[in-house]
């Protein structure tokens, strides 16, 4: 958008907000340009699919908001990115309902980089954290950008992984960026604007409301050329992002789980409606060649991040623990050693971050 043009394309952003598709439809009659629109008659207006309300809504006063606006936009790490500018992320674009606006914080430039979407249940289990924490870490050791929604759980564990290892990360919000939701993010948040990049299609002073998150995950999905859904429930938001991308004609990856877990029946179901079952990272890269050079020597393991090598005794030990919860009784006795031998060898296996406790006295591989 012409920096001439930019009040006024802000005020018809300001003016149609949740009706997308009326101002593009308007802008693509109108040829792009704002003034044109707003010079227009109402007659002008209505045959171009206007309704009484859409115009008296166009004709109302949106300078208080512009103005913040572009007051804002003049800060270093602030930024206006219309549909038609050249930082405008081109993959975005490419969708059916794509946001005429975004709003952005940080880095832009991370929006021209290869992403993949990591999402995932808010109430996900112990595993399922580390899980998307360590793809993360080496999806972004790879060259990609880890792109979430700063939600807790999933999200948030994607977000770190990503800043562990130094990577791009984009953090999609449900709020205005000068708000933080869930607001106990709020320094993560800022580590994100330090070393990655915050992006939302909501005006400034948006808070957080139920319908915005759905409408936010069709941006995660369509900033990425793939989605890994972590945890799922059944009903889980993520869910509709691995919807939309696949809709979008990006690859969908899922990680399966325990059978007795709740929180991995989405990504079962999301399996067998034909997303690739992901184990480790080499998953996703033997899948899209888009994704080059993502394996790097020695990662065999997509979902740990390594530890001391075992002697034979722990690594025994280990053979006796599944991906089920089994009590550290039932370890003793399928191992042969007394409890209090077991009980020191699962620290040590814990503290390799081969395993987790799990309640009950219960213990998990992970």
């Amino acid at each position: 958008m012409q920096k001439e043009l930019l009040p006024e394309f802000l005020g018809l952003c300001h003016a149609f907000g949740a009706a997308r598709a009326t101002l593009a439809s308007l802008l693509d009659r109108f040829g792009g340009d704002p003034r044109r629109i707003l010079q227009s008659e109402d007659a002008a207006l209505a045959a171009g699919g206007l309704s009484r309300r859409h115009i008296d809504t166009l004709r109302a006063d949106q300078s208080k908001r512009v103005d913040a606006d572009l007051e804002w936009a003049e800060r270093d790490d602030s930024h206006l990115l219309c549909y038609d500018d050249d930082a405008y992320p081109a993959l975005l674009r490419e969708i059916p309902d794509f946001p005429l606006l975004l709003y952005a914080r940080g880095n832009p430039e991370l929006l021209k980089l290869p992403q993949i979407a990591i999402v995932g249940s808010r109430n996900c289990t112990p595993g399922g954290a580390q899980n998307a924490f360590d793809f993360a870490l080496q999806c972004g050791a790879a060259g990609l950008v880890i792109t979430s929604g700063l939600a807790l759980g999933i999200d948030a564990a994607a977000h770190r992984g990503a800043l562990e290892i130094g990577a791009g990360t984009i953090a999609v919000t449900g709020t205005g960026l000068d708000r933080v939701y869930p607001h106990n993010h709020r320094r993560l948040a800022e580590r994100i604007t330090e070393r990655g990049l915050l992006v939302s299609e909501f005006p400034l002073g948006s808070p957080a409301r139920p319908a915005h998150f759905p409408q936010r995950n069709r941006i995660i999905s369509g900033l990425a050329i793939a989605t890994l859904v972590v945890e799922a429930a059944r009903r889980s938001g993520s869910l509709i992002t691995a919807r939309l991308a696949a809709e979008q004609g990006r690859e969908v990856f899922a990680i399966p789980g325990s059978i007795h877990n709740p929180q991995t029946r989405g990504c079962h179901q999301l399996i067998r409606d034909g997303a690739t079952l992901t184990e480790t990272v080499q998953d996703i890269a033997g899948e899209i060649d888009s994704l080059y050079g993502m394996v790097r020597q020695g990662q065999s393991d997509g979902r740990r991040r390594g530890g001391a090598e075992l002697d034979d005794e722990l690594r025994a030990l280990l053979d006796c623990i599944g991906y089920d919860p089994v009590h550290c009784d039932q370890v003793a006795e399928r191992s042969g050693l007394t409890i209090d031998k077991v009980s020191s060898m699962l620290v040590t296996l814990e503290l390799n971050d081969l395993i987790q406790s799990a309640p009950g006295g219960c213990f998990v591989r992970i």
